[in-house]
């Protein structure tokens, strides 16, 4: 799966470096090159592993290379590509009765998605056949990345994009807070018999 011919003249390369079992894939050359030692970073020694610094460490993260983005033609053979084959898809929908404007992405449908998301995590929505289940982490992650979309798009929204965004802030930080204060307090004892006392 690392290389596949497509009939529109271009190639696929697979350039995930995980399985989708998370395991490291061995068949994927090593595209980032070497950290040059310099007298502020000493060279490892050959005892000591070579651990590829993790996101949040502070300047390792900074000066890790990146691998070299896919060049322009790539680039442009993936983006028409994936206009035709949007297109083919929205002939589908067209023929099934729908309307495909019903399904394109506005940014109040990507936050509505993230504020779905994170009410999902939280365990105050479930799918239909499903038990609830809270994923606190996940919530937090989800809450944390519409903070960040707040913080970065300061000033470039409009007015209903930036009520809506803040009114969804609002909401899933106070239902964080009820979630982890319910989750942190002991269980209730009642009776043991399953009968209230008179």
């Amino acid at each position: 799966m690392a290389d596949k011919k497509n009939d529109s003249g271009f190639t696929v390369t697979d350039r995930r470096l995980f399985t989708s079992e998370g395991d490291l894939r061995s068949d994927v050359p090593e595209e980032i090159a070497p950290p040059k030692a310099s007298a502020a970073q000493p060279k490892a020694s050959p005892d000591e592993p070579n651990v590829p610094p993790v996101p949040g460490d502070g300047q390792a993260s900074l000066d890790r290379e990146m691998p070299p983005p896919p060049s322009a033609a790539e680039q442009d053979a993936q983006a028409a590509a994936y206009k035709q084959s949007s297109q083919d898809m929205d002939k589908e929908v067209e023929l099934s009765g729908h309307s495909a404007k019903d399904f394109e992405i506005t940014f109040e449908r990507f936050l509505a998605s993230l504020y779905m998301t994170a009410m999902l995590q939280l365990g105050l929505m479930r799918q239909q056949s499903e038990q609830p289940r809270v994923d606190i982490i996940g919530a937090r992650q989800t809450i944390d990345t519409l903070s960040l979309i707040a913080e970065k798009t300061k000033g470039n929204l409009t007015g209903v994009e930036q009520n809506f965004l803040q009114n969804s802030l609002y909401e899933l930080r106070m239902a964080y807070v009820e979630v982890t204060n319910a989750l942190a307090r002991p269980p209730q004892a009642g009776p043991a018999n399953g009968t209230t006392g008179r």
